[in-house]
């Protein structure tokens, strides 16, 4: 009898949720990172049409309502994932900049970062460059991000002295070819449309940057001659 009473009264009891004793900020930050997480893994597996906001909350098993807590939708999500991903691509792009000393290593190490970061973790290539066509705002912050980079490449030639002239347009063209080009060839190599090795990936993509960046070079010094022949 007395077990059963007890047993009454500790089933009776408040019981401590995971989030016990937490501050409500931590709280909220963990159950983002968790939303977060959740939607990157159905966006980079499932693909786009299988990420719902119904998804995302089953597959956190959270209470639906902590979605709204840090989301106001589907699309805010999808932009946050993607950024994430940018974030942290980014930092590795910069650290291999940082390691290399001549253009040409730098360039090497760039493509090497980029091409082991979509590899190690292939959902990190889907949400980069596949999934979520369907959402008009992860779309425009692609085409954001696209523009900060070229302009990142542009800004950075000219940081290491080996921009085109200040008005010659041939520099971000060649910005634009290279991280579009860049895009659409891991695309394919993730998919399997290009099958080489990883390293054989590498050692082309950086050989035929490089030979871009002399092509833009070139460029711009005949048209600067021309202009002074004039």
């Amino acid at each position: 009898m007395r077990k059963g009473l007890a047993t009454a009264a500790s089933d009776a009891a408040p019981r401590r949720g995971r989030w016990a004793g937490m501050p409500i900020a931590d709280r909220k930050a963990e159950r983002r990172e968790l939303i977060l997480q959740a939607a990157f893994d159905l966006l980079g597996t499932e693909g786009w049409s299988a990420t719902t906001v119904r998804a995302v909350i089953e597959h956190t098993g959270l209470n639906p309502r902590y979605f709204y807590e840090s989301f106001s939708g589907l699309d805010e999500l999808v932009v946050a994932v993607y950024d994430h991903v940018v974030e942290q691509l980014g930092k590795l792009v910069v650290d291999a900049l940082d390691s290399a000393t001549d253009p040409e290593s730098q360039v090497r190490a760039v493509v090497q970062a980029t091409v082991d970061f979509v590899d190690e973790d292939r959902r990190r290539g889907r949400v980069l460059y596949h999934e979520g066509l369907g959402s008009e705002a992860l779309n425009v912050r692609r085409v954001e991000a696209s523009h900060a980079v070229v302009a990142f490449i542009e800004q950075y030639a000219a940081e290491r002295g080996s921009a085109p002239a200040a008005g010659d347009p041939i520099g971000r063209v060649g910005a634009a070819v290279v991280v579009g080009g860049f895009s659409r060839l891991l695309t394919d190599w993730l998919d399997g449309r290009i099958a080489v090795s990883k390293d054989t990936l590498v050692e082309d993509a950086t050989e035929l940057f490089l030979a871009l960046g002399d092509a833009a070079g070139g460029i711009a010094l005949r048209r600067r001659a021309k202009r002074r022949g004039r």
